[in-house]
C-alpha cells in the first residue's frame, strides 16, 4: 500500500467522523432552542454567556500561563538533570529567577491585588 492512501484512508474516516457528529446532533436537538435553556442545575444563568469580564483577570491568566509554561520546560528538565549535570541546575535557576521577576513586577504593579 501506498504512503498517502493510508493518510488518504485515514482523512477519510475523520471526515466521516465528524459528519456523523453533525448528523448526530442535527437529529437529536431539541427542535426549539429558545425554550431549552443550558443545564445550570436547573436555575436560569444570572448573566449572558458572552458577558466581560474584569481586566483584572487577564493579568492572572497571564500568570497562570507563565507557571503552566513553566511546568512544560521542568518536566522534560527533571528527566536530564542527572545526565546533564550542574549546567542544568544553573540553567533552570536562571529560569525560575526570570519567572520570579515577572511574579515581582505583576506584585509591585497590583496585578494580584483583589480589592
Amino acid at each position: 500500500m501506498e504512503p498517502w492512501a493510508a493518510v488518504l484512508g485515514l482523512l477519510g474516516v475523520l471526515a466521516a467522523g465528524v459528519l456523523a457528529v453533525y448528523a448526530a446532533s442535527f437529529l437529536l436537538a431539541p427542535s426549539d432552542t429558545l425554550e431549552a435553556g443550558p443545564f445550570l442545575s436547573g436555575a436560569r444563568p444570572r448573566e449572558h454567556a458572552l458577558s466581560r469580564f474584569h481586566v483584572r483577570w487577564y493579568t492572572v491568566t497571564l500568570l497562570f500561563l507563565a507557571f503552566d509554561m513553566e511546568m512544560v520546560f521542568m518536566y522534560p528538565w527533571a528527566l536530564v538533570v542527572a545526565e546533564v549535570g550542574v549546567s542544568a541546575v544553573v540553567e533552570m535557576f536562571a529560569f525560575l529567577g526570570l519567572l520570579m521577576v515577572g511574579v515581582v513586577h505583576a506584585w509591585r504593579e497590583g496585578a494580584l491585588r483583589w480589592a
